[in-house]
Parts: C-alpha cells; sequence; structure tokens
C-alpha cells in the first residue's frame, strides 16, 4: 500500500494549498449558488454539508482522484469481505459483521460464512439475556427480578457500551444501566452506593478474563455480592461475561452457559455491535438495539456501493487529509449539539487516536508526515463557554464537526430551537469571523468612543475561515446513531489507507502496561529494580512510607 506522498495526485494537491492559503470560504460560499447542493450528501439517515471547508471544485476534483489512487473503493471491498487488512496481527478487521443483517447471504468466502453463523448465534443468545432481564423472568438469588445492570470493562468494552446507553436514554426501559472502567477502587465504589446486591447484575467484558483493570474490579464487585450473603452457587445468577476465557470465567464462578464469545477479528474500539453491547440491548430492548446495528448496516452497504464522490466516510477522510496534510491542522473538533451524545467525542477519541496515531507505514518504515490528529470535544453550548475562545481567535486552524439531531426527544422546542440556533450560530461565525474594521463599528455602536474603540477592535476581530462540517439527522434514534458510529470506523478506516498505516492494531499501548506491572511488584514490595529511573524510585518510596503511616495510625 503506497504511502500519502507517492500517490501522484499529492504534489498537485499541495501546490493547490499554497494557492488556497489566502481564498475565503464565505466568499466562495457566496458567489457559487450550487455550492451548498454539491457539497451536500446523504446515507443512512444522516446528511453531512461540508459546503463550509476552505476548498474549491477544484480541490475536490484532486481529492476524488487521490482517493481513486488510495483504491479506497477496492480497500472498502476487502475490508467488508474479511481480507487480512490488519498485517501486524495477521487477522481481518470484520466488526461490519456483526451488524450484518440476519438475512444477508454471506457465502464467500467460506470462512466467513462460518463467522457469520457464530455471529448470529451470540445475537441469538444476546437477545435471550435481555428479554429474560426486561421480562423479569432472570432473578437474583434472593428471587427478587434484576433492577440494575453495571457493566464492566475498560477502553473499547467500556466506551462504547456507555456512549450508546446514554445515547439512547430517551428509548430505555426500566433497568438502569451503570459503567465501571477505572482501575481506581472509587469509580467502583461510587457505582455500587445505593444498588442493592439482590437485584443488580454484572456483566464482565473481557476477552481474557486477564484483563487487569477489568478483573479488579470484578473481584471487588463478586466480594461485595459475597458480602451480601450470596454463595458460590448464586453467583450464576449475578454475573455474566462476554470472554473466549471459559476456564478463568468458570474459576471465577460464572458458569458457560453465562458467557458468551468474543473474537479476535473484532478489536476492542469496535466491540459495541458485539456481545459488549448486551448492557446496551438490555437498557434499550432487544427491538432498538437491532434497530442500532441496521442503522449501522445501512451505512456499511452505502460505504461498499456509494462511489468516491458520493461516499460519506470517504468524503470524511478525504476532507481529513486535506485539512491535515494539506492545510496544517493538527487537531479535529467534533461538536455535538445533543447532550446525550455527550460521550461521543471520547468514543471518537479511541476510536481514531488508538487507529491511526501512528508513526510507520505498513512496511514499518518511518512516515514523513502527521497521521491521526488530536481529536476532542464536548457537547452542546458548554463548549462555547470554554474552549469555543480558542476555535475563534486562537492561532491554532481546528476544523469541526458539529453534529446536530434536528428534532428534540424532550417536550421543551422553544429550547431545542435556542440549541440549534447556537450550533447553526457557532458554525457561520467560524466561516465570516470578523474583521478589525467590523469590530470598530461595533464597539462604536456599543458606546464605545475613539481611541478607546481603535486599542480595543483588534482584541473583538476574529479571522474566521475556520473549515467545518455539519451532520446532521432528523432524529436521535437507535438507527441514526448506528449510522453515524459506523460513519467514522469507516472514515477512520479511509483515512489510515491514505496514510498507509495499518488503524487496527494497538501496540502503543503495550509498554505501559508492562512496566506497570514490573512497577506493581515493586509497590508490593516483592522485587527491586536497580535500573528504574530516579524520579520513578523516590515516587515509590513516598508512596509506601504514607502507606506505612497509614497502617500505623489503623493499628
Amino acid at each position: 500500500m503506497p504511502r500519502l506522498t507517492a500517490l501522484p495526485e499529492f504534489n498537485t494537491l499541495k501546490a493547490l494549498s499554497a494557492q488556497l492559503a489566502q481564498g475565503n470560504i464565505a466568499q466562495m460560499l457566496a458567489t457559487d449558488n450550487h455550492r451548498v447542493a454539491d457539497f451536500t450528501m446523504a446515507a443512512a439517515g444522516l446528511s453531512l454539508d461540508f459546503s463550509k471547508q476552505l476548498l474549491n471544485r477544484e480541490v475536490v476534483a484532486a481529492l476524488l482522484k487521490l482517493g481513486v489512487q488510495a483504491q479506497l473503493k477496492q480497500r472498502a471491498a476487502a475490508l467488508l469481505s474479511g481480507k487480512i487488512l490488519n498485517t501486524t496481527e495477521n487477522r481481518p478487521a470484520l466488526h461490519s459483521l456483526l451488524r450484518t443483517p440476519k438475512d444477508a447471504v454471506v457465502n464467500q468466502p467460506t470462512v466467513l460464512a462460518d463467522k457469520f453463523q457464530q455471529v448470529i448465534a451470540t445475537r441469538a443468545h444476546m437477545q435471550y439475556w435481555a428479554e429474560a432481564v426486561n421480562n423479569k423472568q432472570h432473578r437474583g438469588f434472593t428471587g427478587e427480578a434484576i433492577t440494575d445492570v453495571v457493566s464492566i470493562g475498560t477502553g473499547g468494552s467500556d466506551l462504547g457500551p456507555r456512549l450508546v446507553t446514554e445515547a439512547l436514554q430517551p428509548f430505555c426501559g426500566d433497568i438502569a444501566c451503570h459503567y465501571v472502567a477505572n482501575v481506581d477502587p472509587a469509580d467502583l465504589q461510587d457505582t455500587l452506593a445505593g444498588l442493592n446486591p439482590a437485584t443488580t447484575l454484572f456483566i464482565i467484558n473481557s476477552k481474557s478474563f486477564r484483563t487487569q483493570e477489568t478483573l479488579s474490579n470484578a473481584l471487588g464487585a463478586r466480594q461485595w455480592m459475597q458480602g451480601a450473603g450470596a454463595s458460590a452457587a448464586d453467583l450464576s445468577k449475578h454475573f455474566l461475561a462476554t470472554t473466549t476465557n471459559l476456564p478463568a470465567a468458570a474459576e471465577f464462578g460464572i458458569a458457560a452457559d453465562n458467557c458468551l464469545p468474543l473474537w479476535d477479528w473484532v478489536g476492542g474500539r469496535y466491540s459495541v455491535w458485539s456481545a459488549v453491547g448486551l448492557s446496551c440491548a438490555i437498557a434499550v430492548g432487544w427491538d432498538h438495539f437491532q434497530q442500532f446495528l441496521d442503522g449501522a448496516a445501512a451505512m456499511d452497504e452505502h460505504f461498499a456501493s456509494a462511489d468516491i464522490g458520493a461516499n460519506m466516510p470517504m468524503i470524511l477522510s478525504l476532507l481529513e487529509i486535506w485539512n491535515g496534510n494539506f492545510l496544517g491542522a493538527t487537531n479535529h473538533v467534533v461538536l455535538p449539539y445533543d447532550q446525550h451524545l455527550h460521550r461521543l467525542p471520547d468514543f471518537l477519541q479511541q476510536l481514531t487516536m488508538e487507529s491511526n496515531g501512528k508513526q510507520v507505514d505498513q512496511c514499518g518504515e518511518a512516515l514523513d508526515y502527521h497521521t491521526g490528529p488530536v481529536l476532542w470535544g464536548s457537547a452542546g453550548t458548554m463548549g462555547q463557554h470554554s474552549f469555543h475562545q480558542l476555535l475563534h481567535q486562537g492561532t491554532l486552524a481546528c476544523p469541526v464537526d458539529f453534529i446536530l439531531p434536528l428534532t428534540s426527544h424532550t417536550d421543551k422546542p422553544e429550547q431545542h430551537r435556542m440549541l440549534v440556533a447556537n450550533c447553526l450560530a457557532q458554525s457561520r461565525a467560524l466561516m465570516v469571523g470578523r474583521s478589525v474594521e467590523d469590530a470598530h463599528s461595533t464597539l462604536l455602536a456599543r458606546g464605545t468612543a475613539d481611541p478607546e474603540a481603535t486599542r480595543l477592535a483588534p482584541h473583538l476581530a476574529m479571522p474566521g475561515n475556520r473549515p467545518n462540517n455539519m451532520i446532521t439527522m432528523d432524529s436521535l434514534t437507535p438507527a441514526t446513531l448506528g449510522a453515524l458510529l459506523a460513519l467514522f470506523e469507516h472514515r477512520t478506516f479511509c483515512s489510515g489507507q491514505l496514510w498507509g498505516i495499518n488503524p487496527f492494531d494497538q501496540w502503543g499501548v503495550e509498554l505501559g502496561k508492562e512496566i506497570g506491572t514490573d512497577i506493581l511488584a515493586e509497590l508490593s514490595g516483592d522485587t527491586h529494580d536497580p535500573d528504574l529511573d530516579a524520579s520513578s524510585a523516590q515516587l515509590i518510596t513516598r508512596w509506601r512510607a504514607l502507606q506505612r503511616d497509614t497502617e500505623s495510625i489503623d493499628d
């Protein structure tokens, strides 16, 4: 797979970016009557308007050629058909198979059909548990019905389910779902406060059943349950697991019938579509969870079939490359104007930065250009009173994705109208900015006379010309949420292909884990590493001293 800089259209785009450095988005929008229509597309219940990007039709044409040269259509087909694209771990990335409709024909190759049958069987198992809990058929060790579910995981096994459950809160039923991910004992302790052990069901999400943070919290949950009177035989009434390590789960006290599988061809950040999403299925009910899968499948179909110029994930990816590698943006901001989507930036941070935070290409050779940008953001108007200052007047140009459901699940239409107005205003303000002359006139109109108005005018001025996309949907539903997450998954994949990297491994997280194991042994007093750096060694010494002081007080 060629590097970005080796693609023939790269130099053309480099030259175009130099020409457009002084271009004006607002002027291009005002002088091209067809720009909005031509730079807007729809797919799977979503609409993308990229007319406020700093580009013209010549740039769009060149970007589409770049996508053709990078073989984005062929790479998409390879991904969806189960080809081994995760070359460093020698396996496919088949998260899209998890949301493929049950009646789909999946028979080429045979191994893919076999995997699909496993998916369908697991889906049936998930549906059984979702309905058993919601219908009050599954009961705890005292015979009482389950009222609360606590999902224990970390990384992708936490961020995805947590986001989906909160995003679909208007569709949730009577079962309250909670999430624990941090190894900090306060996370579990605070979550369990106020819950009743007799009516609480835990789901332990760990492929290996050895993940340190997850296992530590699982053991704490078991201790809490046993402290309430649950026997070893009762544990299976209160614990489910998504894992491949059945012996370890059985040793913990979870029966094989309470275990749902995970597969190595599904990365953690894509696992919400798998049995890891069971907490979501319980929270919203199986029918709504199926709609969530169907929405993602509709985006998969669009990704597979649409030409590059009409392909929403591919266009988003090409825009990311344009802004980052040609216009020099190093940040990407996601602003969902819906409180239920407030965790979306957190989810997308893992999806994009764990996937594309790479410094070598597929062959292991060092790259001489930037790959994944730093992604951040927050929901609605809260960011307007904090970091939007930087977006409007800072020296960093940060491309923005606005996410806007056009209707609300609340009964406050006037307040929702205010939210929509704020979203559209921020998008326009980023584009048009405010000149020094306009700032001066504004100050005079406010009653500030010269020379003070002249002195203050530069402080009110905003450069504008800040690129942004507007992604809208009629309503935030299970289906549109599924489509939205799949859209960003495929965008992330395409950007990886354009950069010539493998977006599916995440070995950058391994070293910290390995060192963490060694330092844990040091803190426990089991070992002493003479080669440990002085900074870490002195902090360990201080920690040990504080523990001794605490123990002496307790005694």
